[in-house]
């Protein structure tokens, strides 16, 4: 037992027994011993985990006293347990628990390791490490070992993306922009470190780069129009019509932010740092070998990807389309839309009808599939052939009547009837009218098949030289007045022109004065000139006539008659023509 007395002597100086000064020399050794196993508080220790309890975990330290750990610390979101026995782990001694031993706490001394991190990185404009670990009100939350630091969204990156949770699970290198220990408030910027890193690697690129350059890059935004492309600290735009010799509707189709890619440097500005790129031109042109895969004639298989009013776009490979006109659709059909015909999508049969190599253009026949059966309309309607047929359509310059399925034939409105004067076939007839007609004309080239109606009749015309001969005398109705004479209809569809100055033998100023619609009028044929359908006929050399006439009965009379009224009328023209 130790004698405290003797110790306090000791401790005075008063060493009356050798014995006693050994003791207290030793003591005093243990204590000191004893003090050195004792951890200090606040600093950081290492230990390894010997039991891990519900409630706690048990970490030997090195000291006669063992520590523990509330298990709390070592939980994730889920309760799952992080720890187990034999690891080595960082700790810091918070407090003595005299029945325990020393109280330990992990975070504290992650915590603690952190900021000396921290603070080793060079404070405010340091780099350091962290991971992003979530989103929040404003940008996103990074861990630095346990210490959590703020990364606004606008720091995040030189273009941030649309898709913010890409972000979590990033881990990388991030510029301290604000610092307050105390405060507990860590500013982070991963924008700055990759705007430094750019601005290094451009003057790189730049120097580098030069037109016609295969350059490989990494797609960083994409946009309705193309896609930026960064090229080592520079971006180049990359249009959709360049993107491939195919059709793309849009960029986003083929694109996705983060994809590497090659391409062809188009054009570069080098003062202003402007590049186009291109990746269809590193592939091969589909149109250098488009004379050989599809000549004039060839049958062909594509597929319908754009419709137009005026036809249709068929793919036949990446890059190559062709277009069906309307007009090439049908044989018998009148196309008007080509979605009356078809549909995006499907997939057709056609035939190549030309070639435009130096506008990338091929035109395309569906129609030409099947045997065109225009030739057959040619042999079986010959002209002159008679047909029955229902009027289809009307029009201000004819009618339509449906001959067979899909083929209809054309009534101009002056082949309808050889004497009226018709302005629209509807003032005659009405759609859906069963008519008769006589076939004109069959061009098979442009498919029309012209017919008419008035050829079921003789033209009146044509009988007209024996009909109406010079000296005739003939009557009829006023149909109509002129300041240069007056017309006179013989015959239905036949008219004749009584001039001004045949009209009298007296002058007459105006027509209108003379007669009026409707009058009967007599007079006697001048001239007849059937192909222009012209009759040219005098009131005022019928009188003349048939003075004279009466004169040479007179004579006769006295002697034998010599004269008769065509003899004399003759007379009387050639008189005027010496005249």
């Amino acid at each position: 037992m130790v004698d405290f007395k003797r110790l306090n002597a000791a401790d005075n100086g008063d060493f009356d027994d050798p014995d006693m000064e050994q003791q207290s020399n030793e003591f005093a050794a243990l204590y000191s011993e004893s003090l050195k196993e004792r951890p200090e508080r606040d600093k950081i220790i290492e230990g390894t985990v010997v039991r891990v309890d519900q409630d706690s975990v048990l970490v030997d330290i090195g000291l006669k006293s063992e520590g523990f750990v509330p298990a709390s610390e070592f939980r994730d979101a889920d309760g799952n347990m992080n720890v187990q026995v034999g690891d080595v782990i960082k700790v810091l001694m918070t407090r003595e628990d005299g029945k325990k031993g020393y109280v330990l706490s992990k975070k504290k001394a992650d915590y603690r390791a952190a900021w000396e991190m921290i603070g080793d990185a060079g404070q405010e404009g340091g780099i350091i490490e962290g991971t992003v670990i979530a989103r929040v009100n404003g940008g996103f939350s990074v861990d630095i070992c346990g210490v959590q630091a703020f990364l606004p969204a606008s720091q995040v990156d030189i273009r941030p993306s649309s898709d913010s949770d890409s972000y979590v699970g990033l881990k990388a290198k991030f510029k301290v922009i604000k610092l307050n220990q105390r405060r507990d408030n860590i500013v982070l910027s991963r924008r700055a470190l990759l705007e430094e890193e750019r601005s290094s690697a451009r003057e790189v690129t730049l120097e580098k780069l030069e037109e016609g350059q295969i350059v490989d890059g990494v797609v960083k935004n994409v946009t309705d129009y193309g896609a930026f492309v960064d090229l080592g600290g520079v971006d180049g735009l990359l249009h959709v019509s360049d993107l491939s010799w195919g059709r793309v509707a849009k960029p986003a189709d083929v694109l996705k932010p983060g994809q590497p890619i090659r391409a062809k440097v188009l054009k570069f500005d080098r003062s202003k740092g402007k590049i186009s790129l291109g990746v269809k031109q590193t592939l091969p042109d589909p149109w250098l070998e488009v004379p050989n895969r599809y000549p004039v004639d060839t049958r062909i298989k594509g597929r319908v990807v754009s419709l137009m009013e005026y036809g249709a776009f068929v793919e036949l490979e990446a890059g190559v389309e062709g277009l069906i006109h309307v007009s090439e659709m049908s044989w018998t059909k009148r196309v008007r839309r080509a979605s009356d015909m078809l549909s995006v999508g499907d997939e057709v049969e056609a035939v190549v009808l030309g070639l435009d190599m130096d506008n990338h253009k091929i035109s395309l026949g569906l129609k030409q599939i099947n045997d065109n059966p225009w030739n057959a309309i040619a042999e079986k309607y010959l002209v002159g052939t008679k047909i029955e047929g229902q009027i289809k359509n009307m029009t201000d310059f004819g009618m339509f009547i449906g001959i067979e399925d899909g083929i209809d034939g054309l009534v101009h409105v002056s082949d309808i009837s050889w004497t009226k004067r018709i302005k629209h076939p509807g003032d005659v007839y009405a759609k859906g009218d069963l008519v008769h007609a006589v076939v004109l004309k069959v061009d098979v080239e442009n498919e029309r098949l012209s017919l008419g109606i008035k050829q079921l009749e003789p033209d009146p015309w044509s009988v007209a030289p024996d009909k109406y001969r010079p000296g005739t005398r003939v009557s009829g109705k006023v149909t109509s007045l002129t300041d240069f004479g007056v017309f006179v209809e013989l015959e239905e569809g036949v008219e004749g022109l009584i001039h001004v100055s045949e009209l009298s033998r007296e002058k007459v100023a105006s027509a209108k004065e003379f007669a009026a619609v409707g009058d009967t009028l007599e007079a006697v044929v001048l001239n007849c000139d059937p192909r222009e359908r012209r009759i040219s006929l005098s009131i005022k050399a019928m009188h003349v006539a048939a003075e004279k006439e009466e004169f040479e009965q007179y004579l006769g009379s006295q002697g034998s008659a010599t004269s008769n009224l065509g003899d004399l009328l003759k007379q009387e023209m050639n008189n005027r023509n010496n005249n």
